[in-house]
């Protein structure tokens, strides 16, 4: 496609909030992406269904206000480390690195979460928007100081978002270090491919081409162990509805109310793979053929099916966050990494460059 097929500008810029800017980019193939330069925050993701009607498929809030009076992940940027960090402590060339522990439920035992009291979400990034022949994204850049939320490192970090013409929606994430640090990055967006405010997504179909998961223990940290997916409501290596054993007796479940646990993907590099991009994922919604398909470089992902949603507060469109009202796809490390020293490692040196891709390919069927 020649740049003439875009029916409109690929990008514009409006004022969102006080503060921050949304921009909207149109793909050439017909998505269109509403982010944020607070936190690289996705508003609103337009896909087509099998008969070609567009939609939005991401939940989250009209105005920056909505991600400063609850749960600000929605759809953001996460850094410094994403998922948890048992204690909010771990342990770097024989010296004890203390971090912000918060409360986490259900059993009140205290993690660093998706990099501490103030992550990399809650701030303000700067952003260029470009177009590349038939691709339109951003650019977004942030520095980390030293000693931010307890990690050690001075840290300048770029998140490209790509939106392509075969309706791909890229995340590129580079980083650099003055001080040896772990970095573990990732996109916290949630999709329901009914619509934003769609209801429950226990109907849509899930496959994770992964034959191994991490279980935790009562505080939602990795016990160390990897357990086989076989014969447990932990194997999607089939298309398999939701919610078909969300809702069974079993400890891991029921420690975080359904599904929010780390999957070791087949081909990535925790279960033996050689790196590059491997398929972490797809989902679906029947109803209407919508799906995506992920791909990452990252080893593992962490499945989240909004299990703590069901408290009173608005979204877009004057609905309620609701029970189950999205699933939040994470390509990552493993949670608590630094403490498993075992596992692929996610600290990074002065003079590496931490790189990572993720790509959401969006389709009907």
């Amino acid at each position: 496609m020649a740049k003439a097929s875009y029916k409109v500008a690929p990008f514009g810029v409006t004022k969102y909030g006080d503060r921050a800017r949304k921009f909207t980019l149109k793909g050439a193939g017909g998505v269109v992406l509403e982010v944020s330069d607070y936190g690289g925050k996705v508003i609103r993701l337009f896909t087509p269904d099998r008969k070609g009607g567009l939609k939005d498929v991401v939940v989250g809030f009209d105005s920056p206000a909505g991600w400063d009076s609850g749960d600000p992940y929605w759809g953001c940027i996460i850094g410094r480390y994403g998922n948890r960090i048992g204690k909010g402590e771990f342990r770097m060339d024989g010296k004890k690195i203390k971090l912000p522990a918060l409360n986490n439920a259900p059993a009140g035992i205290g993690c660093n979460l998706h990099g501490g009291k103030r992550g990399w979400d809650a701030y303000i990034w700067g952003a260029k928007p470009f177009v590349k022949g038939d691709d339109v994204g951003i650019v977004f850049t942030h520095v980390s100081p030293d000693g931010d939320e307890g990690f050690p490192g001075r840290v300048e970090v770029k998140v490209t978002y790509t939106l392509t013409a075969k309706n791909v929606w890229r995340v590129d994430y580079e980083a650099t270090t003055d001080r040896k640090t772990p970095i573990n990055m990732t996109q916290h967006v949630y999709f329901n491919f009914k619509g934003e405010a769609g209801g429950s997504i226990e109907d849509h179909l899930m496959t994770i081409p992964a034959s191994k998961f991490t279980p935790t223990d009562r505080g939602q940290i990795p016990t160390g162990k990897l357990a086989k997916v076989a014969g447990t409501p932990f194997d999607f290596r089939k298309p398999t509805r939701i919610g078909e054993h969300i809702n069974e007796k079993n400890v891991d479940l029921e420690i975080g109310r359904g599904y929010d646990h780390n999957w070791v993907l087949d081909k990535g590099v925790m279960a033996g793979g050689k790196g590059g991009l491997v398929m972490a994922a797809e989902v679906s919604y029947p109803g209407n053929g919508r799906y995506v398909k992920v791909y990452t470089t990252e080893p593992c992902l962490q499945v989240y099916t909004a299990n703590w949603c069901d408290y009173n507060q608005t979204a877009k469109g004057g609905e309620h966050l609701s029970f189950r009202c999205g699933i939040a796809l994470e390509t990552q490390h493993a949670p608590d990494s630094p403490n498993h020293p075992e596992w692929p490692t996610t600290f990074v040196e002065p003079g590496q460059v931490y790189r990572s891709r993720t790509e959401f390919r969006f389709g009907a069927k």
